[in-house]
């Protein structure tokens, strides 16, 4: 047996070495590292460039020196017994160096977690693959591990390894799909990618991690290594109650805000998580929100797509920094009294190379027929949300923003692009489904089981519905055949109120409908008012530019309005900017015009808003019933001649009612009766028109009574003033 112990060849068999310093060795571990003979061990390394290599302890002393094998960078030595640990000392010329052998460890994953990948249930799935920074076998360390079921070889690569693929191939863990390795002493911070071959024997682009948690700033794609232990959560006061914040029940105003553009110069860096804490935070709990909704913050390599277009589901955008960052700013969210809702985005993703485009040389997460794997609208792939693989990776993704950021909500976009197969497509262009129907049953299923799934195991988060259809059930619980989510936008009742206010006063008698059709539907679901950042760009204007009339009838229009949504049954939702009344559309380029706020009638805007939320929140017949057809009762929508819309709110029966009024001309109404449930006076307590938000202040002087005079089918009424272009809310004094 003498010249197997010493013969280097006999030691590793050519064929092996050529492999590994080809990099085409489908599993390193199978031959480098320590492996048993039949008269001893052998020990192989591959440390291509390396003249000479020993094997030593972790204090230093020699084990044995290895001979050069059958191809460069290949080493071995036979051994009589095998040592308990070992690393390996290289020489070149007159360098020399360290390393510790990924090949000396066991495998990171057990059987459990390769179960629940396979059978697509690991809800948990941030806890197994991506780059976990860890202790193994006493050792601190990377573990990596990537689903790539279809490649020939996967390794990590980076700056660590020259980006040399051969150096860290990746261990197959049996017929899972998973590749894994722990890479000894890699710290938090690494850049890396992983270097794939497909089945076909084709290198393919790097990718980077698809469960990676931090990203490299764009136009660089790398991912990086982050360390996700150790935050020391200071919210669990706020978690314990949160549900009762996003409750049918309860006040629901939410700002939603673009993170890079809300306060930035144009050109200038983008806000990092502490800028946004200390400036964001506190100017939304002054303006009296509930909640701050944020436009995806998943990584993504184009600015232009507002986040919509994400290539890390998994990492927080390099643009406002890393993952801890981030968790900083949730908890000073929560501290505020602030929820945090993120936009979440799990219909489509780009088709850069270093994303999940074909990412182990197959349509590994999208359709292969691009009659379902295309997105005509954004020239992005649809996931397979029939592949379980694929659906447990964007569920898992839900479930990661929730518990691993203590996030609490989210929005998910473009919900009608899954629900039908023919979204955006002409006849030809689209397949349909086993039923022979053009309803998506996988991505149905999908969305129920995300829901199911937040429900189960995030309590008291909530999930909503950007869905612009009549699918029915939205809001539904997924048993009773709903979709399980827990608000849906009204988008109907957004494009028809905003085509109203569009209309010059003189013409809005013939589209009164346009204000009163939403009340059909109004409790159909769990509904959420939505003016969003669609509403305010290509070409669209800004809600403001949208009234009509000369300067000050475009704030009073916007004024009015905002009066009627606020009354209105349903949460609401204002993006940034419209808050004030901005007067350009948003420029995602540049931040919002926060110098417009030293004109009186912007700075109104901001001050009616304020007081728009304080009122609502301290009011309970405005929010307790919103999504309850008892909570709302109209006075007269029928009054279309005068554009005049008059209603009452009701609460639970201690709350007292409120009215409602809206006219929308520029004519004030004086000596208009109204009819009321109860006798007595009710306090104004709010009018759009005050002086104090730069109206005319045509009023009621603070309050109105009603007598047992009956009018509008109601027992008493009351005479008021209904200033022009103004919304008045008032609520009964005696309770």
């Amino acid at each position: 047996m003498a010249p197997q112990r010493f013969d280097p060849a006999a030691l590793t068999p050519p064929d092996q070495a050529e492999a590994l310093a080809s990099g085409t060795h489908c599993n390193p571990f199978s031959i480098l590292g320590l492996h048993p003979l039949d008269d001893g061990y052998v020990l192989r390394a591959f440390i291509p460039g390396a003249d000479a290599v020993d094997a030593i302890t972790p204090d230093g002393r020699s084990i044995v020196q290895l001979a050069p094998g059958p191809a460069e960078g290949v080493f071995a030595a036979w051994l009589a017994a095998a040592p308990v640990s070992w690393r390996f000392s290289a020489r070149r010329g007159d360098d020399s160096w360290i390393e510790t052998d990924p090949h000396a460890f066991e495998p990171v994953l057990g059987d459990q977690d390769l179960h629940f990948i396979g059978e697509g249930t690991h809800l948990r799935l941030w806890t197994a693959l991506g780059a976990r920074v860890m202790c193994h076998q006493g050792v601190d360390g990377t573990a990596f591990a990537v689903w790539a079921p279809n490649a020939r070889r996967v390794s990590v690569v980076g700056d660590f390894n020259a980006w040399d693929g051969r150096r860290h191939a990746m261990r197959p863990m049996g017929t899972s799909g998973v590749w894994e390795i722990f890479l000894p002493g890699l710290p938090a911070g690494t850049r890396y990618k992983y270097e794939i071959v497909g089945a076909d024997g084709r290198l393919l682009p790097l990718k980077a991690d698809p469960v990676g948690f931090g990203a490299e700033l764009r136009p660089a794609t790398a991912s990086i290594v982050r360390d996700l232990r150790g935050h020391a959560w200071r919210d669990a006061e706020w978690l314990a109650r949160r549900a009762r914040r996003m409750d049918p029940a309860a006040p629901v105003s939410i700002y939603e805000v673009h993170a890079a553009s809300w306060r930035r110069e144009s050109g200038s860096r983008f806000p990092d998580w502490n800028d946004l804490a200390d400036q964001l935070v506190p100017y939304a709990a002054e303006m009296g929100f509930t909640h701050l909704e944020l436009l995806p913050i998943s990584e993504h390599p184009f600015d232009g797509s507002w986040g919509y277009q994400p290539v890390g589901l998994f990492a927080p955008t390099a643009r406002h920094g890393d993952a801890e960052g981030l968790r900083r700013f949730v908890d000073a969210c929560h501290a505020a009294d602030l929820g945090l809702i993120l936009d979440w985005v799990p219909g489509h993703f780009p088709a850069d190379d270093h994303g999940l485009a074909r990412f182990d040389g197959t349509h590994l997460y999208e359709h292969a027929d691009p009659r379902e794997g295309f997105h005509p609208d954004w020239n992005t792939l649809i996931y397979n949300y029939g592949r379980r693989e694929v659906a447990n990776f964007l569920i898992a993704n839900a479930l990661f923003w929730l518990e691993e950021h203590h996030v609490d909500g989210l929005r998910v976009d473009a919900v009608a692009s899954m629900l039908y197969r023919d979204y955006s497509r002409r006849a030809g262009e689209w397949t349909p489904n086993i039923h022979g129907g053009r309803e998506n049953l996988e991505a149905i299923e999908f969305l129920r089981g995300v829901n199911s799934a937040v429900a189960a195991h995030a309590p008291g988060a909530v999930t909503i519905a950007e869905e612009s259809t009549a699918w029915p059930g939205v809001t539904a619980p997924c048993a009773e055949g709903g979709l399980g989510f827990g608000y849906k936008w009204n988008m109907g009742w957004m494009n028809d109120t905003l085509s109203y206010m569009s209309e010059d006063p003189v013409h809005r008698r013939w589209h009164h409908n346009k204000m009163t059709f939403g009340l059909h539907y109004a409790f159909s679901e769990r509904f959420i008012l939505p003016l969003s950042h669609d509403e305010v760009v290509h070409g669209k204007r800004s809600i403001l530019g949208r009234m009509p009339g000369d300067r000050w009838q475009k704030f009073a229009n916007l004024r009015a309005y905002y009066g009627f949504m606020w009354g209105h049954p349903g949460k609401k939702l204002l993006f940034m900017g419209s808050e004030f009344g901005q007067e350009t559309e948003w420029n995602f380029e540049a931040g919002l015009d926060w110098g417009a706020l030293s004109n009186p009638l912007n700075a109104g805007v901001r001050r009616l808003v304020a007081d728009l939320n304080r009122l609502y929140r301290a009011t309970p017949a405005l929010h307790q019933r919103d999504a309850r057809a008892d909570g709302f009762q109209w006075i007269d929508g029928g009054a279309a001649e005068a554009s005049v819309l008059a209603w009452l709110r009701h609460g639970e029966p201690d709350a007292p009612p409120v009215a409602v009024m809206s006219n929308f001309t520029p004519t004030p109404h004086e000596g208009w009766r109204i009819g009321l449930p109860r006798a007595g006076r009710w306090i104004e307590r709010l009018n759009t028109d005050a002086r104090d938000y730069g109206g005319s202040g045509v009023g009621n002087m603070g309050a109105i009574v009603a007598t047992e005079q009956p009018c509008h089918g109601l027992p008493c009424s009351a005479v008021l003033t209904l200033p022009p272009l103004g919304t008045v809310i008032l609520e009964h004094e005696g309770g």
